[in-house]
C-alpha cells in the first residue's frame, strides 16, 4: 500500500520539523512549505492526500490559501487541517473551508489521531 502524502504549510521551521518527524514516523510521506501563495502549484506537483495549513503564513495567509485550494475544481476534495495558536482557530478553520482544526501548541498523539481520522473520513467519501 502506498503511503499517504501530507503537505504541511507553516513558516516556522521548528514546527515543520516536528510535523515531519512525527508524521514520517507514523508512516506518512511528508512534504513541507514555508510559503502558501503558490499552494496550487505545490498541490499540483505533490498531489497530497491531506494538507495541514498554518494560519500565520507569509504572503497570503492560511485562510486565503485554503480558500484557493477549496475553490479549485481538481483539489477541493483534499482535506485540510487548519492549524493555529489563535484562540479562534475553530472559526478561522470554518472561514477557510477546512475540514477540521488543530490548536497550537498541540499534543503529538493528538496530531497523529487528527491526521489519521481526517484521511480516513476523506477516503470514505471517495
Amino acid at each position: 500500500m502506498k503511503n499517504k502524502k501530507i503537505l504541511v504549510f507553516d513558516d516556522d521551521r521548528a514546527i515543520l520539523e516536528i510535523f515531519s518527524i512525527v508524521l514520517e514516523s507514523a508512516g506518512y510521506d511528508v512534504e513541507i512549505s514555508s510559503t502558501s501563495h503558490d499552494i496550487i502549484e505545490k498541490v499540483t506537483a505533490i498531489e497530497p492526500d491531506l494538507v495541514i495549513m498554518d494560519n500565520w503564513i507569509p504572503e497570503i495567509g492560511g485562510v486565503e490559501a485554503t480558500k484557493l485550494l477549496k475553490s479549485h475544481p481538481d483539489f477541493k476534495h483534499i482535506p485540510v487541517i487548519y492549524c493555529s495558536a489563535n484562540n479562534d482557530v475553530e472559526s478561522l478553520a470554518q472561514r477557510a473551508g477546512a475540514e477540521t482544526f488543530l490548536s497550537k501548541p498541540f499534543d503529538l498523539d493528538e496530531l497523529e489521531k487528527k491526521v489519521e481520522s481526517t484521511i480516513e473520513a476523506s477516503s470514505a467519501l471517495k
